[in-house]
């Protein structure tokens, strides 16, 4: 990548950073990771690992992708490279108003040298597919495990079936994509929207030919290597369970009777209010009224809420003040 973007991304991401950490409460924040001790620090060390099986599934699908003609094997990615590029890559997603319009274009830009636009841009939209398919297999199976562990009220006997509807349609939709392929049709519905239409139309004409065959590699790996799909989503599945664990972890502190249940269930919940509000940076103010509507939700108290609501938020600031560092000081991998 040409330094000058690579000085644009975290040029960016700091000063939305900077924004972001004077809207905290410094007192209030000492007070909450000094209360929660070691358990703050396991927190921080879980996403380092976490990370780690989001690199690993990216990596699977960058191998996968263009193997036929000997693309990937003939430029090995290593594989700490390719993690400091998912760390900077989701510190830039948590920094940017809608998610996907920083991390992705990072990504796509690191590795088309490497493998190629079309392959890069292949291997990112497969990435971000996987990824976000894995958040509506854990809503679904969050479902039947609310039915299980806790009791019922007549406010979830009318929410937990839509929410169950709406996760099938969307897995439905995805296995669609993921058979076909999604860009050329992404596009096309990005074109019929008034404020990008006017730039989408013209762009589908010109690339069409190279939108298709992104399809084609989308496709390809669903089609012709299931074990490697099937990998994927399960590592992405695994890593939003184990991340529960964080949850787990900072409740343990104010409330040792905490369950691994009540924690998947939190966070399902939480990700689920504050994903509906992603075009705020950090999911400002939606992840935190999901901790409480959460907690409150599983008969925990407004403080337990507030607690892991906290904690967590200055955990995300850790990693990405670490993700954009890594971009400013990243090397070109030899």
């Amino acid at each position: 990548m040409k330094k000058k973007y690579q000085n644009g991304f975290f040029i960016f991401g700091l000063l939305v950073l900077i924004v972001m950490v004077t809207q905290l409460d410094f007192k209030e924040v000492w007070a909450g990771v000094q209360h929660a001790g070691y358990w703050f620090i396991n927190a921080l060390v879980l996403w380092g690992f976490l990370y780690i099986i989001n690199t690993y599934s990216w990596y699977l699908i960058i191998d996968s992708i263009g193997n036929e003609q000997g693309v990937c094997r003939k430029c090995k990615i290593g594989f700490w490279w390719l993690y400091k590029i998912t760390v900077s890559a989701f510190a830039l997603n948590y920094a940017t108003p809608g998610g996907l319009m920083g991390g992705e274009p990072y990504r796509i830009m690191s590795l088309a040298p490497k493998i190629g636009t079309q392959r890069a841009s292949s291997s990112v939209i497969l990435y971000v597919m996987t990824h976000i398919y894995s958040h509506f297999w854990l809503w679904l199976l969050s479902v039947p495990l609310y039915i299980l562990t806790q009791k019922m009220t007549p406010l979830t006997y009318v929410l937990l079936p839509i929410i169950a509807c709406v996760a099938l349609v969307v897995i439905w939709f995805f296995q669609i994509g993921y058979r076909r392929g999604i860009a050329v049709t992404g596009m096309n519905i990005l074109s019929h929207f008034p404020m990008v239409k006017r730039w989408a139309q013209p762009f589908v004409e010109r690339n069409r030919e190279k939108l298709a065959e992104v399809d084609a590699q989308i496709a390809a790996l669903h089609n012709q290597n299931p074990r490697t799909f099937v990998a994927a989503v399960l590592l992405e599945l695994s890593c939003r369970l184990l991340s529960t664990l964080e949850i787990y972890f900072i409740l343990l502190v104010i409330m040792p009777g905490v369950t691994i249940p009540q924690c998947v269930l939190i966070y399902a919940f939480t990700t689920l209010f504050a994903n509906m509000l992603f075009f705020m940076p950090l999911q400002l103010g939606g992840r935190e009224g999901g901790f409480l509507m959460s907690t409150e939700g599983l008969s925990m108290t407004a403080q337990a809420g507030i607690f892991v609501a906290l904690l967590v938020r200055v955990r995300e600031l850790i990693w990405t003040a670490i993700g954009l560092l890594l971009i400013k000081f990243d090397k070109k991998e030899k």
